[in-house]
């Protein structure tokens, strides 16, 4: 076995053992984040069993996904969206996580109409209102969840959140809460939701604690990344 398959299989060992201990008993599902990893690293995880990528820059993720054609590969769009990018994101990913502002989500639906699938999204939140993060503010969520939910190309799955990093259990905690009870406010206003982006490498048992059904997770799989340039060069 490789590096990064031993790495996976304790990390999906750890989640399991955490979704068992979760009050919610939820089915939680590992996002590998390939952000800045040579698509020989995605092979080799692929290989390992472990199907569902993120990445965050599109033409990185473009130049892998070129690479990786003969794999049976999820690709998850889930970082900041640029206006111009919306339509090659919307055609070459099954899944976006940052959806922020409604303009956006327009032109991803626009651009979707000659795909037969929707195109599965989650609302990103500024649960922290750091001005450094994109996201909607949590007052904000439910006039762009309305009308997200209008647009016959997009299938809203839920909500994404990236808190604050802290090593303070108990304010990881109160952030994953907030994030959750954004969910379950929507759900209680009748939304079909069941997607809760929450938790990465450094938090995600604790988001998984409070309800989180996909974590995203980069260098405890992969280990230290790779420079960008040397990616697209």
């Amino acid at each position: 076995m490789t590096i990064i398959s031993n790495r996976l299989q304790d990390i999906l060992a750890t989640i399991q053992s955490a979704q068992q201990k979760s009050p919610f008993q939820q089915q939680v599902k590992l996002l590998a984040v390939s952000k800045a990893q040579p698509s020989t690293a995605i092979r080799e995880a692929f290989v390992a069993g472990q199907t569902r990528f993120g990445e965050n820059y599109l033409q990185e993720a473009l130049s892998k996904q070129a690479d990786l054609t003969d794999l049976g590969i999820e690709w998850h769009f889930i970082g900041p969206i640029q206006s111009n990018k919306t339509q090659q994101i919307a055609q070459h990913f099954a899944w976006v996580h940052s959806v922020d502002r409604l303009k956006i989500a327009q032109r991803l639906n626009d651009a979707r109409t000659d795909i037969s699938t929707p195109l599965q999204v989650c609302l990103q939140v500024n649960i922290s209102s750091e001005d450094s993060k994109s996201g909607v503010a949590p007052d904000a969520l439910l006039e762009l969840a309305s009308a997200v939910n209008q647009l016959p190309h997009l299938k809203l799955r839920g909500l994404m959140a990236i808190p604050a990093p802290t090593q303070d259990l108990s304010q990881q905690i109160m952030q994953f809460k907030r994030v959750k009870n954004c969910f379950d406010t929507l759900i209680n206003k009748g939304f079909t939701l069941d997607t809760l982006s929450i938790g990465m490498s450094e938090d995600y048992i604790s988001a998984i604690n409070q309800g989180a059904t996909i974590v995203r997770i980069g260098s405890a799989l992969f280990g230290a990344r790779s420079n960008k340039q040397e990616l697209l060069s």
